[in-house]
């Protein structure tokens, strides 16, 4: 999206009074951005939420000046924004109601990310941080990007697991992407922009103050297919994070502790009350897959058979899935072999079959072997 267009973004986000609903309201009234500010003030009273001082913000607004200064402080600081128009705008997060119409981003989106959310306690325990470690490692290399809130603890080490498999990972802040917080993940700020990308909702400037990350857990719930707690004491704001997936109709997935940790009350009595026990990605997995939309129909309605279904889907994938493919249409194989073929990294490929294993087109064995689903 150009500059010219994004001013009016900037601009209305910075009006007092239009919260995220009210926004979209006015979009859904008038369109387009521009339309919304040469609007009458009798037409934009109409919309709910929309007073007569709110209405005369709108179409006296002056502050164009300082809407340019922003846009150039976010080209300075390699940040750019992806309205809720723009492709790479999360496709889970259009399903949420107060969806935020533009989400500022370091690093890269990508429309294939298939989120994952992993959060827990800030105090989290040596158990909690090695279950997350492990647990995200997993997702990465199955190819899931694990989304998290970079605070202290389990979300810190939610995305360290996953940069370490070499997979993508996604961090949701509570503040503006030019204030790092906690301040002692720079390192960490820098290292999830190489490997995804830092995202808010909040404009440059705004400091971390305790309500915006409530306001943020719902992103990063909105965003996913399911969320992971992994350590949450019973009063803990992963319980709101959970609370706002099963609202967004999201799978709640928890990892049980000891009856005996403070830190593992939360978590326990989200068992109870049915969230999803898990020990180990595949678990997740299991849960998610019916609910990854498949582009092309992959069902059984050929009479050809699998011969039909796989000519149709080998016709559909990129030239680097074409080579996992070709390797696995000789037979049965063991992804070591996969790797050794195609002389890919292995992250790339096992990022590869697990998106052809979620549309149908292969299968995965025991002991790492990979067919064609039949």
């Amino acid at each position: 999206m150009n500059y010219s267009i994004l001013k009016y973004w900037i601009a209305l986000k910075s009006v007092t009074g239009i919260g995220n609903i009210t926004f979209l309201a006015l979009i859904d009234k008038f369109g387009s951005l521009p339309a919304i500010f040469s609007a009458s003030i009798s037409k934009l009273v109409e919309i709910p939420g929309i007073s007569k001082n709110i209405a005369a913000a709108i179409t006296g607004f002056k502050n164009w000046s300082k809407v340019e200064e922003e846009l150039e402080l976010l080209d300075k600081n390699k940040i750019h924004i992806i309205t809720c128009h723009d492709d790479l705008y999360p496709a889970k997060l259009l399903n949420i109601y107060d969806r935020p119409p533009l989400i500022y981003v370091r690093g890269n989106l990508s429309t294939e990310d298939i989120n994952i959310a992993v959060v827990g306690s800030r105090m989290a325990s040596t158990y909690g941080k090695y279950t997350t470690e492990r647990i995200s490692r997993e997702l990465a290399l199955k190819g899931l990007t694990v989304v998290s809130g970079m605070a202290r603890g389990i979300d810190s080490t939610a995305h360290r697991g996953a940069i370490t498999a070499h997979g993508r990972t996604i961090a949701v802040l509570g503040s503006g992407l030019d204030i790092i917080y906690p301040p002692e993940n720079k390192k960490l700020f820098d290292d999830i922009i190489q490997n995804g990308a830092v995202i808010s909702e909040f404009p440059l400037g705004t400091p971390p103050l305790p309500a915006n990350f409530p306001t943020r857990n719902r992103i990063i719930s909105g965003m996913s297919y399911g969320v992971v707690i992994v350590e949450a004491g019973e009063k803990s704001g992963s319980l709101i994070t959970a609370r706002l997936a099963l609202e967004q109709g999201r799978e709640v997935f928890a990892v049980p502790g000891s009856i005996d940790s403070a830190s593992s009350r939360g978590t326990n009595k989200l068992i109870k009350q049915g969230a999803i026990l898990i020990e180990n990605a595949d678990d997740i997995l299991e849960e998610i897959i019916p609910q990854i939309e498949i582009k092309k129909s992959l069902n059984s309605t050929h009479p050809a058979g699998s011969e039909k279904i796989n000519k149709e889907s080998h016709e559909t994938l990129t030239q680097f899935d074409q080579k996992i493919f070709e390797s696995i249409s000789k037979g049965r194989i063991h992804i070591d072999d996969i790797i050794s073929n195609t002389g890919f990294p292995s992250a790339g490929i096992l990022s590869a079959l697990t998106n052809m294993e979620l549309r149908g087109i292969i299968e995965q064995h025991p002991g790492k072997f990979f067919s064609l689903k039949k």
